[in-house]
C-alpha cells in the first residue's frame, strides 16, 4: 500500500509572478541531462530566498557556522499545474534535513523512518542491544565465549538484512496514470539484486509521489546542492545537477512513464538512458 502523505496546507507554493510572462514547458524536463526552464529558476530562486530567511529549523550547511560537522544538501523544486490550473512549484530535499523528514514548505517523505513507535525505531534498538552484548562479551574472555559471540554477529546480521528488507516494503511509487509499484519490483525489473541503500529518498521521487497523490500535474523540473560540498565529491553550491542513476533512474523510469520529456542529449555516454 502507498503510504499516503497528510495534507499540508504549506507545501504547493503558487507563483504570484503573472504566468503570462512565462511559456509554460512543452516538455517535461529530462531528469538526467537538462538546462532548467525559467519557470524552475524562479522556484529554485523563491526555495533558496526560504533556506537564507527561514527561522524554523537549523542545519550546518557550513555557510555561515562553522564547516566542522557540515553536511550540504541536495534541494529539488517541481514545477506543478494543480487541478484548479494554479501554476506553483514544489520542494523537496534529499535524506533528511536538519535530523528530521518533516519541516514546512517541503513535501513528505516516501516513508518516514523517524516516525514514534514505527518498527525501525524498534528494530534499531535491538540491533544496538545485540552490538552491546558482544561488546561486552568480547571484553570478558573471548575464547570462552566465541560460540556466543559467533551467535549473537549471526543474529545481528539476520536482523539487519530482515529490517532492511521491511524498509524496502515500505516504498511504493506511482506514476501519472496511478499505477504502484515496489521498490523492489522497480530494481529487480532494472536487474539490480537489491535495491541500493537510500533509494526512494532523493528530492525527484519525493517531489513526482507528492504530485501524483494530488492529481497535480508536473511541468517542470530542477536540482541543485546547498552548502559545501563532501570532500570526496564536487558539488557545488547552489550549481544544478541531474537525478542520481543508481538510486533514481530505476525509479524515475516507472514514475515518469507516458509523460513526454524533452530529449536526451545524443551521443553523451554519461546520460542514462531509461525506457
Amino acid at each position: 500500500m502507498t503510504n499516503s502523505a497528510p495534507e499540508k496546507d504549506d507545501v504547493f507554493s503558487p507563483f504570484q509572478e503573472t504566468m503570462t510572462d512565462y511559456t509554460l514547458p512543452d516538455k517535461f524536463t529530462f531528469p538526467f541531462d537538462y538546462q532548467p526552464h525559467p519557470l524552475s529558476l524562479l522556484a529554485v530562486e523563491k526555495l533558496q530566498s526560504h533556506l537564507i530567511n527561514q527561522q524554523e529549523w537549523d542545519h550546518n550547511f557550513g555557510l555561515t557556522d562553522s564547516e566542522e560537522g557540515a553536511i550540504g544538501k541536495m534541494f529539488g523544486v517541481l514545477v506543478v499545474k494543480t487541478e484548479q490550473n494554479d501554476i506553483g512549484y514544489l520542494s523537496a530535499f534529499s535524506g533528511k534535513l536538519a535530523g528530521g523528514n518533516h519541516h514546512a514548505k517541503f513535501v513528505t517523505p516516501i516513508f518516514d523512518g523517524m516516525a514514534e513507535g514505527g518498527f525501525l525505531n524498534q528494530g534499531m534498538r535491538e540491533l544496538a542491544r545485540i552490538n552491546e552484548e558482544i561488546k561486552t562479551l568480547g571484553e570478558q574472555q573471548p575464547v570462552a565465549y566465541e560460540a556466543q559471540v559467533s551467535l549473537l554477529k549471526d543474529l545481528r546480521k539476520n536482523n539487519s538484512n530482515a529490517l532492511q528488507k521491511e524498509i524496502f516494503d515500505q516504498y511504493h511509487f506511482l506514476n501519472q496514470a496511478g499505477e504502484e509499484k515496489s521498490l523492489f519490483g522497480i530494481f529487480e525489473d532494472a536487474s539490480y539484486k537489491n535495491p541500493p541503500a537510500g533509494a526512494g529518498e532523493c528530492a525527484a521521487p519525493k517531489l513526482l509521489q507528492y504530485a501524483f497523490q494530488r492529481n497535480m500535474k508536473p511541468l517542470a523540473m530542477a536540482e541543485f546542492w546547498w552548502g559545501l560540498s563532501p570532500k570526496s565529491d564536487n558539488w557545488k553550491h547552489r550549481h544544478f545537477y541531474p537525478a542520481c542513476k543508481e538510486k533514481c533512474a530505476p525509479i524515475l523510469a516507472h514514475m515518469l512513464e507516458g509523460i513526454e520529456m524533452d530529449e536526451k542529449p545524443a551521443l553523451k555516454a554519461d546520460v542514462l538512458a531509461f525506457s
